[in-house]
């Protein structure tokens, strides 16, 4: 009994987190009138038709099209994403050399520096590439470690690592590279999958660079095709035909969270313990 006030304050708060999501859902069946009119969720009558209506967007193709397009960035990305970054992580970790300290505070101060800047010189070196208009310049900086955030959650749980897993594994035989695959990395599994949900979360909202890079709607993701949708206007315009491939579109990015969530959790709880 005496947890019982927690218990309801924590279901509340649980209730005010979640409403926008019922009401995302709840209005993709209303009626443009009734969306602006009433900020309750349940819809006056279901009409599953819209979601065919929105299946079918505004362009000549389906949703299924721009979801292969987002997966065509996503997937290279996250793998590129996690390999690299436990890569230089696993150097700075275990390895002395030269301006170790160096590179390691340059990393670090990446983490500060707005993105807007990088926009005009990273548009114009991968234009003068011939590049511009491909998925290209949205995976391949990934490859090198372009998140130092990634690398400094990883770099800190190296370190909690103890080194005389290192010392025995070296006694058996293993080199560095199977040393980091065999031994290290299931240890840091948690954070790996962290890793893997931030980016492929991250990459799923990302709005500016596609907008940026890519100038076929053919090759559009789903955040800019959502957005294409959104500025369509006419007579016939319906507000729950765009809310209904918001949800869609968040299919995804619900299924991942949930199936990696107990992972996911500890990975970012034990990377504040550790810190």
């Amino acid at each position: 009994m005496k947890k019982l006030p927690l218990y309801i304050l924590l279901t509340a708060a649980a209730a005010v987190m979640i409403y926008p999501l019922l009401w995302l859902v709840g209005a993709s069946f209303k009626s443009n009138e009734e969306i602006f009119s009433s900020a309750w969720f349940v819809p006056d009558s279901i009409d599953l038709s819209v979601y065919a209506r929105a299946w079918r967007t505004v362009t000549p193709h389906t949703m299924g099209h721009y979801f292969v397009n987002t997966f065509l960035i996503i997937v290279p990305k996250t793998v590129f994403a996690v390999v690299s970054s436990v890569l230089v992580a696993y150097g700075f970790a275990r390895f002395d050399f030269p301006l170790k300290r160096l590179f390691f505070a340059l990393l670090m101060g990446s983490m500060f520096m707005p993105a807007i800047v990088t926009v005009t010189p990273l548009y114009m070196m991968w234009s003068r590439l011939g590049l511009h208009d491909t998925y290209v310049p949205l995976t391949l900086p990934a490859l090198f470690a372009a998140e130092g955030t990634f690398v400094f959650m990883l770099v800190q749980f190296f370190r909690g690592v103890p080194r005389e897993f290192d010392e025995a594994a070296r006694i058996d035989g293993c080199g560095s590279l199977r040393l980091l695959v065999y031994i290290l990395v299931p240890c840091i599994r948690p954070v790996i999958v962290s890793i893997t949900v931030f980016t492929f979360l991250w990459t799923m909202n990302d709005f500016l660079t596609p907008l940026i890079m890519i100038s076929s709607v053919d090759k559009y993701p789903l955040s800019l095709i959502l957005r294409l949708s959104a500025d369509s206007t006419g007579d016939g315009y319906e507000q729950r035909k765009v809310i209904a491939m918001s949800v869609i579109g968040l299919i995804p990015s619900a299924a991942v969270f949930a199936a990696a969530q107990k992972k996911f959790i500890g990975g970012i709880t034990a990377g504040g313990l550790s810190g």
